[in-house]
């Protein structure tokens, strides 16, 4: 099952045609699919434009925050309320497209971990992007580029789709703000998991105010980009060695083993994961995929 997460602070002109439009395309596609609107202490109708639309769709939950507020608290909320095995984190200011869901829906169910959304590769499309805020996101996502040698060319944005299970394993998060933006791309990438990049379809906001703000954000993003730089840099074996370990304690209760195995059990799955680790520190062009539209995550 599809869950979106909409993250939602006095949204109270947004949010209702955000539900409609997101909902008629996924129900289309025929995706099973839950929306959770996370209200994060809105002063305004918001809370009661999604409840009059839980009345009419079993698919909608609203969770509501206590202070303090902040983007990123609000996208935790509203993970810790998944239940479905595919996450999608979506805007409630009708900057995203709900056809770009069902791509990043279908890539993860091809095979993929996760799926990256970019504003700034052939085939995207992107609407009223304000001059200084697209200047600074060049500035900022270029440089994690390089930090973290990868393609991926827009980090920063929000919109994403992940497994379930890599939001389990990259877990718990910490970020409060947008920040969470480069904390669970980053956590993911230095992970290894498998990702693709999309071209997607942005627009800017038309009513009501970015919660975003660039002077407030620039030590959050800063704090949030150099621990994940030094966990790749420093500890990077440790984490994959746990995504590892996690990965293979779901196979053994998926194939029936005993949840407590025997000591020789333990010593042939150490032995199983510590291969697989060797083989993932060799370099090979096989370990990224490689269609037209998929970048590989790393590139020195």
């Amino acid at each position: 099952m599809l869950s979106v997460v909409i993250p939602a602070c006095n949204e109270e002109a947004n949010i209702g045609r955000c539900i409609d439009e997101l909902l008629a395309v996924v129900q289309q596609q025929g995706i099973r699919c839950e929306i959770i609107v996370v209200n994060d202490n809105s002063t305004d109708g918001t809370a009661d434009v999604v409840q009059a639309r839980q009345v009419a769709s079993g698919r909608i939950r609203l969770v509501h925050r206590r202070p303090p507020g902040g983007f990123g608290r609000a996208v935790r909320d509203g993970i810790r309320h998944v239940r479905g095995d595919i996450v999608v984190i979506y805007m409630a200011d009708l900057s995203d497209d709900p056809r770009d869901v069902v791509t990043y829906y279908q890539k993860i169910v091809a095979g993929y971990d996760c799926v990256f959304g970019s504003r700034f590769m052939r085939g995207s499309h992107v609407e009223k992007y304000p001059p200084l805020k697209r200047l600074v996101n060049r500035v900022v996502n270029r440089t994690v580029q390089l930090m973290f040698c990868t393609r991926f060319n827009d980090l920063s944005n929000a919109f994403k789709a992940y497994r379930t299970s890599v939001i389990r394993d990259c877990g718990p998060y910490r970020a409060s703000h947008f920040n969470i933006t480069l904390e669970m791309s980053l956590s993911a990438l230095i992970r290894r998991y498998r990702i693709a990049q999309v071209p997607i379809r942005w627009y800017g906001r038309t009513w009501g105010s970015s919660k975003l703000k660039l002077r407030e954000m620039g030590r959050k993003y800063l704090c949030t980009t150099l621990m994940l730089f030094f966990q790749r840099m420093l500890i990077s074996d440790d984490l994959m060695a746990e995504r590892l370990a996690g990965h293979s304690e779901v196979d053994w209760h998926r194939d029936g083993y005993d949840p407590e195995p025997s000591p020789e059990q333990l010593l042939d799955q150490l032995e199983s994961i510590t291969e697989e680790i060797a083989v993932l520190n060799e370099p090979s062009a096989s370990q990224q995929p490689t269609p037209s539209n998929d970048l590989p995550a790393e590139t020195c």
